[in-house]
C-alpha cells in the first residue's frame, strides 16, 4: 500500500503518516500539487493520495487526468467543515476526513484501498489445483500467463502469485491493455521524455520502471497492437526499455504476469499476436476454469459476497434458503464470479425475512433468475451449435452450414420454428436448405409435433 500525502497542515499530517505506517503503508510526502505530480511522474507511484483540502483539488484532478494518472484522492482538513467537505467531493475527492486524524478511520480507508475486493475465495477441487500450481511457481521469477473467461478472477490470482513471491514487498503494478488507446499505451508502459509528443509536458516514468523490483501485470494482453508487441518482447528478453523520445535504454528488474480471455494460439494463427512473445510469456500457464465448472465455489463465493455486502449496506447477513441455493447452483454464470457478485449484491438488498430466498435472486432487469433461464430446447441447440464449430479448419462453408443446421434441428426435436430462431434465419430459408439436403439423400429429423404452437414472423 503506497500513500502519497500532499500538503503540511501545520504538522497534523505527521500523525496521519505514523498511523499509515503503523498499518503497513509506505508513505511519501509532497508539499503541493507540483511536487505531487513530480513524485507520480517519477515512478514512485501511489495507491492513494491524502490531500490538504486547502490545496486546489480540482486542479490536481484535472492534471492527473491530463497525464492519464489514475489514483483515488481523499481530502483532509483541520476543521470539520461541511462546506469544505462538499467542495472537496465535488472537486473529485472520494472522501473527506477531519484532522487530527482518527486512527480507526485512517486504518479503515487504507484497508479499503489495499484490499479492493481481491480476496481469493475457493473450495472446488478444480480451482484448488490451479491455486496449488500458482503457489508452487510463485517463488520463481518465471513469466506467468493466466487465462480464463471474463470475470473468473484472473487479476485476483495474479495478486495472489505476487503476494507469495520473493517480490511481495515490492510494487505490484497493473495496466489494462484493452482500456488504453493504442497511441497512449506505449507511453504508459515505457514512459516518455519531455517534449516527446504533444502533451508531454515533463518526463513521465512508465509502468515498467514503476514496477521495477516487483511485478507488472499486463491485463488483457491479447488486445495489444502487434506493432507494440515487438517492443514488449525486447523489454522482456533484455530487461531494458526505451522511453518514448528517449536516447538511451533503461534497465528494469520485473516479473511479468499477463492475462487473456482469448485463445492466444488462435490469435497467433490469425496474425494478431506474435508467437515469440507468446512463448516468452507462457512459461507457466494458469488456466482458471469458468465458474460453472467449479460448482463447489458457487455457494462459497455467495456466502463471502453476502457478508461483504451486508456489512457495506448495514443489513443483516442472512443465510441462503435451500431454494435459493438450487437456483444459484443451476445457473450457468456466463459472467462468472463478477456476475455472481452482482447477483448476490442485489439479493442482499432485495431479501426480506430471515433468509435470502429464490425470489431475491434476480437478473439485472429484475426477473427471477430461475425463471429467466434459457428454455431447455434452446439451451441444447446452442450447445450443439458450439460443438459443431469447434473443428472448422479444413472444411467447406457449405459442409459446416449443413452440419450446423442439421444438429440444431436434431436438438430442437425437429421443431423448424425453434431451429430457425436459434440459427438466426427465416423459416423459409431453413425449409429451402432442408429440401436441398433431402434431395442429396441426407436424413432429416422429422418435424416435431409442436411446430404449430409458435409463430415467428419470417424475413
Amino acid at each position: 500500500m503506497r500513500l502519497l500525502i500532499v500538503g503540511t497542515l501545520k504538522g497534523q499530517l505527521t500523525t496521519a503518516t505514523k498511523i499509515a505506517m503503523d498499518n503497513g503503508a509506505s508513505v511519501t510526502h509532497a508539499a503541493g500539487d507540483e511536487q505531487a505530480m513530480a513524485v507520480l511522474r517519477g515512478g514512485k507511484g501511489a495507491d492513494l493520495l491524502l490531500v490538504d483540502v486547502g490545496l486546489d483539488i480540482r486542479d490536481l484532478v484535472i492534471r492527473l487526468e491530463a497525464e492519464h494518472i489514475h489514483v483515488p484522492i481523499v481530502a483532509c482538513g483541520i476543521v470539520n467543515d461541511a462546506r469544505a467537505a462538499v467542495a472537496a467531493i465535488h472537486a473529485g475527492a472520494k472522501e473527506y476526513i477531519p484532522l487530527p486524524p482518527d486512527p480507526e478511520l485512517i486504518a479503515a480507508i487504507l484497508a479499503a484501498v489495499a484490499s479492493d475486493s481481491r480476496e481469493l475465495v475457493y473450495r472446488d477441487e478444480a480451482m484448488a489445483r490451479v491455486i496449488k500450481l500458482a503457489q508452487q511457481i510463485a517463488g520463481s521469477d518465471a513469466s506467468v500467463m493466466i487465462t480464463g473467461e471474463s470475470g473468473t478472477g484472473k487479476e485476483v490470482l495474479a495478486r495472489h502469485v505476487h503476494a507469495r513471491s520473493n517480490r511481495a514487498k515490492r510494487p505490484f503494478i497493473s495496466i489494462n491493455c484493452a482500456a488504453i488507446p493504442e497511441h497512449l499505451l506505449e507511453s504508459e508502459l515505457f514512459g516518455h521524455e519531455k517534449g516527446a509528443f504533444t502533451g508531454a509536458v515533463a518526463r513521465r516514468i512508465g509502468k515498467f520502471e514503476e514496477a521495477s523490483g516487483g511485478t507488472l501485470l499486463l491485463d488483457e494482453i491479447s488486445e495489444m497492437d502487434v506493432r507494440l508487441q515487438s517492443k514488449l518482447l525486447r523489454a522482456i528478453q533484455e530487461r531494458v526499455i526505451d522511453r518514448v523520445g528517449g536516447t538511451r535504454p533503461v534497465p528494469v528488474d520485473i516479473r511479468i504476469i499477463a492475462t487473456s480471455n482469448r485463445n492466444l494460439a488462435d490469435a497467433v494463427r490469425q496474425g494478431s499476436f506474435r508467437e515469440d512473445l507468446l512463448f516468452r510469456l507462457n512459461v507457466v500457464n494458469l488456466k482458471i476454469p469458468p465458474l460453472r465448472e467449479r460448482p463447489a465455489d458457487i455457494l462459497e463465493l455467495a456466502q463471502h459476497f453476502i457478508r461483504k455486502y451486508a456489512a457495506a449496506n448495514g443489513v443483516p447477513a442472512r443465510p441462503i434458503s435451500a431454494d435459493a441455493r438450487r437456483v444459484l447452483t443451476a445457473n450457468r454464470w456466463q459472467g462468472n464470479v463478477r456476475e455472481l457478485e452482482n447477483t448476490i449484491h442485489r439479493a442482499v438488498l432485495m431479501a426480506s425475512g430471515d433468509e435470502i430466498g429464490a425470489e431475491a435472486i434476480l437478473t439485472p432487469e429484475g426477473d427471477r433468475l430461475d425463471l429467466a433461464r434459457t428454455p431447455p430446447a434452446v439451451a441444447h441447440a446452442t450447445l450443439a451449435a458450439e460443438q459443431v464449430t469447434r473443428a472448422l479448419v479444413g472444411r467447406t462453408v457449405a459442409n459446416v452450414e449443413r452440419d450446423l443446421i442439421l444438429e440444431t434441428l436434431k436438438h430442437c426435436l425437429g421443431n423448424r420454428t425453434h431451429a430457425a430462431n436459434i440459427l438466426g434465419i427465416s423459416i423459409r430459408t431453413l425449409r429451402n436448405k432442408l429440401n436441398e439436403y433431402a434431395d442429396e439423400g441426407v436424413a432429416i429429423t422429422p418435424a416435431g409435433n409442436s411446430d404449430h404452437r409458435a409463430f415467428i414472423p419470417t424475413a
